[in-house]
């Protein structure tokens, strides 16, 4: 019988995290893929500064940085292209450019390198999964069995996740349906990539127009996208290479079309479906197999990489002993609340830019251009995106009106970025006098053996003693996946062990007893 520990079926950009991530934590991991090399065509175009501080923390930085460009936000014009509005992403939240434009295949490419850096992953690529079952409990309770050309294989691992994208086999095992929020719309996508550079906004253009819907993007500097929404009766096979050209006059005027290669014209299907089921057992849903996203605001590829920062480093605790299953329910209780905003958001927010009948339009760009105007929209615009969870068993609320549950920016401490001082463990971030030393043998060995950092914030660190003034603390226990866990007046290392053991952490009593 073939055992390991960890199999991973999908190697997009969803699975290869999730891949990168087990190994990063030395656990055996599987990787299953049913393209034997990295699927050509374009997809995903965007991913935001949250996303690269996750690549970054997989020691992706430069690979990630060489072959993405950041953009400068989201323009919104009127049919006639005429300006409604900039909603610009130029704050730097995480350390990293709020908005990054990049195609799918390159960074399929860096992920995919990055799996040879790890000794406990394998990947095989060119293979079906076809079955995957449950036995009861034990080490390699989970049975997965795939078919490599002629060859059946079968291996028993103790954890799936299923990173199978929208058609998901894992998702039938889980015996999860679809919550269909009732958006589904029609888009014609093409792609090109152009030896002359276009005279374009370098940033993701959104044309709102109820009569003929239009996104256009500029990716690399050598490739571009536009999406346009069909109208009612049109049919993808209605848009010949000569009505493409029509559509795309107004971006390519003044280009020499034999400097352009039209890359791909298909249709898509947008729409917005959350898993009402993420787990069962040990069987996982990660990325498109739990939810799809509407593209309107970039976050498509996004909830998929923070579903893998949310689970893996809970699963690792599992797997090596340190936590029992208890931890993992916290899985979707924590990520489904919020993939169901975010899809939420990404209906609304089309609506309000290409929605209703014609005649609204002119009412709806007024509005577009007044409320932006009063509400700094960016701004609220990028605090509807970041992850926030509720009070739940790794998430306590401090009291006297203490945040937590969101994720804790990174700000420059001592000269360096806070990702480079804590690395992949859990963190506490304080400020004023180091009272840990007066806490008990026990309770510090319990925080020592999760890798715990601590990292006392002076005088001068003042992006992060707002952060704390932000958080109402002197004190915040950050997660691995870097949302707060805790904020106290003072690193509260007693009732902060009483807590994380409450929810299944507990590496003495974990390790002697399993």
């Amino acid at each position: 019988m073939l055992y390991i520990p960890a199999v991973v079926i999908g190697a997009g950009p969803t699975g290869a995290s999730a891949a990168i991530m087990l190994g990063q934590r030395n656990i055996q991991t599987l990787v299953l893929e049913r393209w034997p090399e990295v699927y050509p065509l374009p997809r995903a175009v965007h991913f935001d500064d949250e996303i690269f501080r996750i690549f970054a923390a997989m020691d992706l930085e430069d690979d990630v940085n060489a072959i993405s460009r950041p953009a400068p936000g989201m323009r919104l014009t009127d049919a006639r292209h005429r300006v409604l509005t900039d909603l610009r992403r130029e704050r730097q939240i995480h350390g990293y450019p709020q908005a990054n434009m990049f195609d799918q295949p390159d960074l399929e490419g860096v992920l995919r390198k990055a799996l040879d850096k790890y000794p406990s992953v394998e990947f095989r690529g060119g293979v079906e999964v076809f079955a995957v079952v449950q036995a009861p409990g034990g080490p390699g309770a989970v049975r997965v069995r795939y078919r490599e050309g002629d060859t059946e294989h079968e291996v028993w691992t103790d954890a799936v996740l299923g990173c199978d994208g929208a058609n998901s086999l894992t998702r039938g095992v889980v015996g999860a349906k679809m919550e269909n929020f009732r958006f589904q719309q029609q888009w014609l996508v093409v792609d090109i990539a152009t030896t002359e550079p276009l005279d374009v906004y370098d940033g993701v253009q959104q044309v709102c127009d109820s009569d003929r819907a239009a996104t256009f993007m500029p990716i690399t500097p050598e490739r571009y996208r536009w999406e346009f929404r069909l109208k009612a009766g049109e049919r993808p096979e209605d848009f010949t290479h000569d009505r493409v050209l029509q559509l795309t006059r107004h971006w390519l005027e003044g280009i020499d079309l034999e400097k352009v290669t039209f890359l791909r014209q298909t249709c898509y299907t947008f729409r917005g479906v959350v898993a009402d089921k993420w787990q069962r057992g040990r069987v996982f849903l990660l990325g498109d197999a739990a939810h799809q996203t509407p593209p309107f605001i970039g976050q498509g590829l996004c909830a998929g990489i923070r579903d893998v920062a949310n689970l893996v480093w809970k699963l690792a605790l599992v797997l090596d002993g340190t936590a029992d299953d208890r931890i993992l329910g916290t899985y979707e209780a924590e990520r489904r609340p919020y993939a169901r905003r975010v899809v939420q958001l990404a209906i609304v927010v089309g609506a309000a830019m290409t929605g209703g009948p014609a005649q609204f339009n002119s009412a709806r760009n007024g509005a577009i251009r007044a409320v932006t105007r009063l509400t700094g929209g960016e701004d609220e615009f990028v605090a509807a995106l970041w992850p926030t969870f509720g009070k739940g068993p790794l998430v306590h609320h401090g009291g006297r009106g203490k945040r937590t549950g969101d994720v804790f920016a990174q700000p420059v401490i001592g000269g360096q970025r806070l990702d480079a001082l804590i690395g992949l463990n859990w963190a506490i971030i304080y400020r004023g006098a180091d009272r840990t030393a007066a806490f008990d043998a026990e309770t510090r060995s319990f925080f020592e053996s999760l890798g715990l950092s601590v990292v006392r914030v002076g005088a001068d660190d003042t992006e992060a003693q707002a952060l704390l003034d932000f958080y109402r603390a002197d004190a915040v226990l950050i997660r691995p996946d870097r949302i707060v866990a805790a904020a106290a007046g003072s690193p509260d290392l007693r009732t902060w062990q009483r807590q994380l053991a409450a929810a299944g952490i507990n590496p003495t009593t974990v390790k002697e007893f399993r």
